[in-house]
């Protein structure tokens, strides 16, 4: 930080406590074996925008607010007649975080966001998907605070992955975790059956 450059606080305590935490924790020898957070996607998908387009430019807009970068609007990949969707038409938004504004989404979900979601009893373990990135869903984007609830005329669930370099789902788990991602207790899939 000699030359002045903002550093934010998630990225901070990453390189001050945590890198050094899962060397320890993990057994790794090689400093680039640590797993680090890549990337964090926020997708937001509108079915509802083939009948109404412009539900499209109210989405786009929430997107931008909360993400605080410009969003990419994704389109039908073909079409689908019993939706009366065609080839081409926008679908939904997307943006993709990384470096200073992967830090402080991450930093305003875990802190702000997740504790306003209605009845929040913690985040599921198991939805890491064999390579170390974690995949969730929001119900209701108004959690964020930078969408203004007296505003809003429609609530849009949100998908949010977050991509780590980790090789295992064990190793990325140990990452989120010293993150304080509020992660549920005392679950475990067994055999495709949930036990307590």
């Amino acid at each position: 930080m000699a030359d002045g450059k903002y550093i934010p606080r998630l990225r901070k305590q990453y390189d001050d406590e945590i890198r050094a935490q899962l060397k320890e924790e993990l057994g790794y020898t090689n400093e680039m074996q640590i797993p680090k957070l890549d990337k964090i996607v926020l997708n937001m998908g509108v079915g509802d925008a083939v009948g109404d387009s412009k539900l499209i430019n109210a989405v786009y807009d929430d997107m931008m607010l909360i993400s605080g970068q410009k969003p990419v609007i994704t389109k039908a990949r073909k079409s689908i007649a019993t939706f009366k969707l065609r080839e081409g038409m926008n679908i939904g938004v997307k943006v993709t975080l990384r470096q200073a504004r992967m830090y402080e989404f991450l930093d305003r979900l875990i802190t702000i966001a997740l504790p306003r979601v209605r009845d929040f009893r913690g985040l599921s373990p198991n939805s890491f998907d064999g390579n170390g990135n974690y995949a969730l869903g929001i119900k209701e984007h108004i959690i964020f605070p930078e969408i203004d609830y007296d505003k809003v005329d429609r609530m849009w669930g949100m998908d949010i992955v977050i991509g780590t370099t980790a090789r295992d789902d064990e190793a990325g788990r140990a990452l989120l975790t010293k993150f304080n991602f509020p992660f549920r207790e005392g679950v475990r899939r067994e055999r495709g059956q949930w036990a307590a």
